[in-house]
């Protein structure tokens, strides 16, 4: 069965000197969310970016596939800590992303797990969704 998810955002002014609120989303998990182009394009500290947003998404959704993935390999993760660093070009658009996970992963050794992380990697939804990104890079490594 499909689900839709929906966002609702009001922009007021032009691009630079304007600036957003994400007001309401299906879940109404996310709240309300100021977004501005400074934080886009300058890391400014007041309000998040539809990259940041891209980035907790594609860490969410690359780690659910991973977990997928290791329990119906018969290993089940205990625990997977994600990273997404989603770089945002002016003029250019999103030019990379970098995935990386550590994970503790009872009876699996790193070469299992750096090929489970890559094939979650290409398969994710997230992932094909940005499959025009230039490049998006994956550092996987099992927790010592």
């Amino acid at each position: 069965m499909a689900t839709d998810r929906r966002a609702e955002v009001t922009w007021n002014g032009s691009l630079m000197e304007g600036s957003g609120t994400i007001h309401s989303t299906t879940t109404g998990a996310i709240g309300e969310q100021a977004v501005s182009w400074p934080n886009r394009a300058e890391d400014g500290p007041t309000a998040t970016s539809p990259e940041e947003l891209i980035a907790a998404a594609h860490a969410a959704c690359f780690s659910m596939a991973l977990s997928h993935a290791l329990a119906q390999g018969g290993n089940a993760p205990e625990q997977l800590d994600t990273s997404a660093t989603v770089t945002f070009q002016p003029g250019e658009g999103i030019t990379r992303v970098a995935l990386t996970v550590e994970g503790r992963v009872p009876g699996l050794d790193a070469d299992a797990f750096a090929q489970a992380a890559e094939t979650a990697k290409e398969n994710c939804p997230v992932s094909k969704a940005l499959a025009s990104v230039p490049e998006i890079s994956l550092e996987a490594r099992l927790a010592g």
